[in-house]
């Protein structure tokens, strides 16, 4: 059996924090950081078919509720997202807020979600992982009708707090 070789790229420490010196992967040491007050919004969207978009809209939809559904998955996801990647920390999250809005220009589901904490890293991952299985549960909700759905442009929008400070991207 031939073994593939990767060729590893390896970046100065300061723009890759989890690669040590070596270049091998590890979960950075937040232990000595000051807690403060941090906050994440991400956001994504769901493209659909209009007629999609209307059995959301009129409640039709043969699983139910998609969007309070939907809202709820991404909330639990959010609680989990050290469970989901690997290198997160686990964090005590304040609050979250996941909010999916019908919006008839895609059409499809606009999905924001803030999350909150306390504590020494950021919840940057935590918003992230909340839109994204919010939109992937509107698609399992959703696909009897329609399989050609798009998950998309999923990004963070802003985050307050920590050393790096105020990121506003949009």
């Amino acid at each position: 059996m031939a073994r593939k070789l990767y060729q590893c790229i390896i970046l100065p420490m300061s723009k890759l924090t989890h690669l040590d010196e070596q270049g091998r992967a590890h979960m950075v040491d937040v232990g000595a950081k000051p807690d403060t007050e941090r906050i994440a919004i991400a956001r994504g969207e769901i493209h659909m078919k209009k007629e999609t978009f209307e059995l959301i809209r009129s409640g039709q939809v043969k699983k139910g509720d998609v969007l309070t559904v939907a809202q709820i998955a991404g909330i639990s996801a959010s609680k989990r997202t050290s469970e989901l990647i690997p290198l997160c920390h686990p964090l005590f999250l304040s609050k979250v807020d996941v909010d999916l809005a019908l919006d008839e220009s895609l059409p499809g589901v606009v999905i924001t979600a803030t999350a909150k904490t306390t504590g020494k890293t950021g919840v940057e991952m935590e918003a992230l992982t909340a839109v994204s299985v919010a939109a992937l549960t509107v698609y399992d909700m959703a696909k009897a009708a329609e399989k050609t759905m798009r998950i998309q442009n999923i990004r963070l929008v802003e985050k307050h707090g920590g050393q790096s400070g105020d990121v506003v991207n949009e």
